[in-house]
C-alpha cells in the first residue's frame, strides 16, 4: 500500500536508523530483476489479511492506477534499501500516507494501518518470500546468509517505524509467528483472489512515445492475457507452499516442472546480463556510487 516520490533534501536526523549495509544480502537480491518476479506474491500475502485487503479495497488506485501504482511502490521499496541517507525519509512519508487509512476489516474489526499488528504483517511478508523464491531464481542461502537477511529485513522494519517489539528479533521466533499468522488471520480475501485472477480488468499502460503507446492498445488484449497469466503463476509458484495453502491457491506437479523450468532459465541468463539490464534504476544508482567510493 505504498506511493512514492523523491525523499526532500536534507531530511537525514541523527537518530534515523541505518538502511541494510551495501553488499550485503539484500543489496545482492532487492535491486536484481528477478526480484520482480518476486513482488507478487508478497503483496498477495498482504492482501491475504482481512485488514490489509479492507485497507487496499477501499484506499488504494490498483484497480485504477495498477501501472502507476506498481512503478511507485517499487521505487518506494527501492528506497528503503538503496537510498542511503534518503531511506529514513521514504519511511517516514510511507507512513503518513498510511496515517488516515482505518475502517472495518473483513471480519468486522475496526483496523488501522500503522497497527503494529497490520503494518508488521505487511512487512513480513517480504523476508519468506525472498527466501522460497531464492530457492529457484538465485543460488539459495546458506544458514548464515538466511539469518543475515533476516537482521537486514528488520532494519528495513525500523526504517518504516516498526518499533524492535513489533517484530520477532530472532529468525526462530520468525517462523513461530509465521505459522500463527497463516493458521489465525491469513484467508483467501477477495483482493487476493482478484490478484491471481486471470479475467480482471487491466488497463492498457500508458509508456514510450506514440508509436508505442499504438501498438500496445492494438495488441493489448493478446498482451493483458498473457500477463494475467504469467502473474497469476509467478504469484503462485513462488509462494511458500504452506502460504500457498493459507492463501487458498492451487499448484499441481505440471505447474512446479513449469516454474522450474523459467527458473532455470533465468537463474543462468540474469547474471550475464551487462548492470544496466540486471539491476532495477535506484539499484544501479546506488551500486554505481558505492563502487566509485571504494576506489
Amino acid at each position: 500500500m505504498t506511493t512514492t516520490q523523491h525523499p526532500a533534501a536534507g531530511a537525514v536526523r541523527r537518530s534515523d536508523p541505518e538502511p541494510p549495509p551495501p553488499g550485503g544480502v539484500l543489496w545482492t537480491i532487492a535491486g536484481d530483476v528477478r526480484a520482480l518476479l518476486m513482488l507478487p506474491a508478497a503483496f498477495t500475502l498482504q492482501v491475504a489479511h482481512p485488514a490489509i485487503a479492507a485497507g487496499v479495497d477501499q484506499y488504494s488506485v490498483f484497480r485504477t492506477d495498477p501501472w502507476g501504482r506498481g512503478e511507485r511502490s517499487l521505487r518506494s521499496v527501492q528506497l528503503w534499501v538503496y537510498g542511503g541517507e534518503g531511506a529514513a525519509e521514504e519511511g517516514r512519508r510511507v507512513r503518513r500516507l498510511h496515517k488516515e487509512i482505518q475502517g472495518i476489516d473483513t471480519r468486522g474489526r475496526r483496523y488501522h494501518s500503522l497497527d503494529p499488528a497490520c503494518y508488521a504483517w505487511v512487512h513480513a511478508t517480504g523476508f519468506p518470500v525472498y527466501l522460497y523464491a531464492g530457492r529457484y531464481l538465485l543460488r539459495g542461502f546458506t544458514p548464515a546468509q538466511e539469518r543475515q537477511l533476516y537482521r537486514e529485513w528488520l532494519q528495513v522494519g525500523r526504517i518504516l517505524g516498526l518499533h524492535d517489539r513489533d517484530m520477532p528479533q530472532t529468525i526462530e521466533e520468525y517462523w513461530v509467528y509465521w505459522a500463527r499468522m497463516l493458521a489465525e488471520e491469513i484467508e483467501p480475501t477477495a483482493v487476493a483472489r482478484e490478484l491471481v485472477a486471470t479475467d480482471v480488468r487491466l488497463p492498457c499502460p500508458e509508456a514510450g512515445g506514440p508509436v508505442v503507446r499504438l501498438l500496445l492498445r492494438l495488441t493489448w488484449p493478446a498482451l493483458r492475457a498473457l500477463f494475467l497469466r504469467l502473474r497469476a503463476f509467478v504469484t503462485a509458484g513462488y509462494m511458500p507452499p504452506e502460504a500457498r495453502a493459507a492463501v487458498g491457491l492451487e499448484w499441481s506437479p505440471a505447474q512446479e516442472r513449469r516454474l522450474r523450468r523459467f527458473s532455470t532459465a533465468l537463474r543462468l541468463l540474469v547474471p550475464v546480463l551487462p548492470e544496466r539490464l540486471r539491476y532495477l534504476p535506484v539499484a544501479r544508482a546506488a551500486r554505481a556510487r558505492w563502487h566509485a567510493a571504494a576506489r
